[in-house]
């Protein structure tokens, strides 16, 4: 199992360390334009794997695609990260540009690769690689809502004084500040409702906390947050690459699922060696499905700035 990683900064190298560290990978092969800055994270990533006990190959190169060749798994992280008060949506511009140039790049050497898209915005990045690619859909895979969804469980054991291990959560929509759509109704603890334990304004203080959880790290560090990202990508990974059938949220294209479509955003799936091998229906609330229709309209509005 090959996979790779391109774009070697916070993000990128996060999503490597993680995959090596679960060890079901033979070789990860990390991306830059940046002379020598992905051979000098390979190797720093190496020295580790003695004392981290793992045996996957890290390979760093710069610019130099060939070494990709033959990919089970394309990871893409490149991209200019938010700075304090920026939108996902800000970064369109610049990063329409490298996605369309990166994606086509890995494809060239790994035809029957799948690609994860981390760079944002990512939803409208994720349709970018749709539009401009010959790949099937199920090979195409926006990692927002995991990532989204790990945040919000983080919230909810934060206000159930409880365990992580104890919460499961799902967040559905566009991977937005305004677009999540974090489904409190359908959050438990060990399988009781959350609600058994939470006030109503409780939950609404853990749905905006999980909306604008990006925002927040952006403001404490000064720009994009990494190990949760980093995380989020290897679970995704792993899923695919050991054909886990494990249920994500991720954004991927819609074609009258949920009574959207023409866009990607995020949805339940299944993962597996296939990549998405099920789009997943959950029932929603008329509030939920509301908030997803305002959401898809957002995730719209970002994908028509697209010079396709």
């Amino acid at each position: 199992m090959k996979v790779t990683v391109v774009g070697a900064g916070a993000v990128g190298a996060s999503c490597a360390e993680y995959i090596a560290i679960k060890d079901f990978a033979s070789e990860v092969v990390l991306l830059d334009i940046k002379e020598g800055f992905a051979e000098g994270k390979a190797m720093d990533l190496m020295q580790t794997a003695s004392l981290n006990g793992f045996d996957t190959k890290i390979t760093g190169v710069t610019n130099d695609y060939s070494k990709t060749a033959g990919s089970d798994i394309c990871v893409i992280t490149s991209g200019i990260p938010r700075k304090p008060g920026m939108t996902r949506e800000e970064l369109i511009g610049i990063n329409a540009g490298i996605v369309k140039s990166v994606s086509s790049s890995l494809i060239e050497q790994s035809p029957n690769t799948i690609i994860i898209v981390v760079s944002n915005p990512m939803d409208t990045m994720t349709y970018l690689v749709h539009k401009t690619t010959n790949l099937p859909k199920n090979r195409i895979i926006g990692m927002g809502g995991a990532l989204d969804s790990a945040r919000f469980k983080y919230r909810l054991a934060e206000a159930l004084e409880a365990p992580i291990s104890d919460v499961d959560g799902m967040v559905i929509g566009g991977h937005s500040d305004k677009g999540m759509v974090p489904l409190t109704a359908h959050a438990t603890r060990n399988s009781v409702k959350v609600s058994e334990f939470l006030s109503a304004d409780r939950l609404d203080q853990v749905k905006e906390d999980t909306k604008v959880g990006g925002a927040t790290l952006t403001k404490l560090l000064g720009t994009s947050a990494w190990y949760a990202p980093g995380a989020a990508v290897s679970g995704l990974v792993q899923a695919i690459a050991c054909d886990q059938k494990k249920m994500f949220p991720c954004s991927t294209l819609l074609e009258g699922e949920y009574g959207l479509n023409d866009l990607c955003i995020g949805v339940p799936v299944i993962l597996g060696r296939n990549g998405i091998e099920e789009i997943v229906t959950i029932k929603l609330s008329d509030a939920e499905e509301a908030h997803l229709k305002e959401s898809a309209e957002g995730v719209q509005k970002t994908n028509g700035l697209l010079e396709l």
